[in-house]
């Protein structure tokens, strides 16, 4: 199988232990592999920009990245076409079909997956393949049909306006902007936006969007087309 141009990170704790892990990745695949601390995604952006934007495989270690952390990296790479995110130390499939719900990756490893295995998977995603098994395929298929046949079905007592302030969040739009777009005061947005996090039991928008991303779907199409014309008009 032929590999393209790429570095590997590895975004976790620099320790002996991940420095020989580094060594045996580097002498098996003959790929450079940096360590990059968990939680600063912009390191890992300037390592891409000096390898002139090639394939850059993501390892994030879920053992040392807290939730703000990834959705940082979640964030960063929707600017990065070539990362290929990845999750490491996974504890078990329920635990990684739960993230994929979460996060777009390509790539799940488990913590009793042994270096050998870990390399063959790093040498697919290299190669531009996925790296999940088939049973967690299988899952994520499931989980998307289920979002289409439930897509933004009222839930747990949300209104039809709820709903939508759920969509718009989900497509980045501030209270200020939600606002404007549905004519009414941030005040109302903030009640709104009370209301739905009590319902759902949230603490945040973040954990909101997640939210519906796992029980509702998609945002729905009248939001989208509402932030559309939000951002033209600016």
């Amino acid at each position: 199988m032929e590999l393209g141009r790429g570095i590997i990170l590895l975004a976790t704790e620099n320790n002996p232990q991940t420095q020989l892990f580094v060594s045996y990745i580097h002498e098996k695949l003959q790929r450079d592999l940096y360590i990059v601390p968990p939680e600063v995604p912009e390191g890992a952006v300037d390592l891409m920009k000096e390898e002139g934007g090639s394939r850059t495989i993501v390892l994030l270690d879920i053992d040392h990245l807290e939730e703000a952390v990834m959705q940082a990296w979640q964030a960063q790479y929707q600017h990065q076409p070539e990362w290929v995110l990845t999750a490491f130390n996974m504890k078990d499939e329920e635990h990684a079909a739960r993230l994929l719900s979460l996060m777009p990756l390509k790539g799940v490893f488990y913590r009793n997956d042994n270096l050998e295995m870990i390399c063959k998977g790093i040498h697919r995603l290299l190669a531009g393949d996925y790296w999940l098994s088939r049973s967690l395929m299988t899952r994520l298929i499931d989980f998307y049909r289920r979002q289409q046949i439930n897509c933004y079905r009222p839930a747990c007592g949300i209104t039809q306006r709820e709903l939508e302030i759920i969509g718009l969040l989900g497509s980045g739009a501030s209270n200020t902007e939600i606002a404007e777009l549905l004519f009414v005061s941030e005040h109302t947005v903030k009640s709104h936006l009370y209301n739905i996090f009590r319902k759902i039991k949230v603490n945040n928008r973040m954990q909101a969007v997640n939210w519906a991303r796992q029980n509702l779907g998609p945002p729905p199409p009248q939001a989208l087309r509402r932030c559309d014309r939000a951002s033209s008009s600016h």
